[in-house]
């Protein structure tokens, strides 16, 4: 069933290679706007999902996958190009393998986990969001900030990335060890 909300997720996730080739060719400044450009498709959707009571089964699958495809494809290409380390972007694609991985394998014993996002995952997801948004911010215009705050910045965000994407990831494994759904 297409929606107005499905359409505008199909376009976030059509940006997933434009974004990931500008990264590779140095644009950092466009792909910082069309990183910015599907967050806020990001909210749209949702919204008009809701006030338009046009929420659907598509768009409940179409939506998150859209989401982690653009937060994890800027992760491997900023690691690619030498922005954010290596051993950062495999752990983010790590914890999702893990979790989707996870969510397959219950799957297939017949026990469709119900996994709601807690607290943790929700600001683990806005730390990685703000780390590739300030990574290309910064790599784009690179006189925006003076002296070394710009280095301090991403001195703070990777390791607090690092931690929040364990912890999140961790709290999975733990929620579906005991067969919650939440974590």
């Amino acid at each position: 069933m297409t929606t107005l909300p499905n359409a505008i997720t199909f376009v976030r996730l059509c940006a997933v290679p434009a974004t990931v080739w500008l990264i590779i060719q140095g644009r950092f400044d466009l792909a910082f706007l069309l990183f910015l450009g599907a967050g806020l498709s990001d909210a749209l959707d949702g919204w008009l999902a809701r006030v338009l009571d046009a929420r659907s089964s598509l768009g409940a699958v179409l939506d998150p996958v859209a989401d982690k495809a653009l937060l994890v494809s800027s992760y491997v290409a900023l690691a690619a190009t030498g922005v954010l380390p290596d051993w950062l972007a495999i752990l983010v694609v790590f914890r999702d393998v893990l979790i989707v991985g996870g969510v397959v394998m219950l799957r297939m014993m017949g026990m469709p986990p119900r996994i709601s996002p807690s607290r943790l995952s929700k600001a683990n997801t806005a730390l990685q969001i703000l780390l590739v948004a300030v990574a290309l911010l910064l790599r784009g215009w690179p006189g925006l900030l003076p002296g070394a705050f710009p280095l301090a910045l991403l001195a703070l965000l990777v390791p607090l990335v690092a931690v929040s994407t364990l912890l999140s990831g961790g709290a999975y494994v733990l929620a579906a060890a005991r067969g919650e759904g939440r974590a």
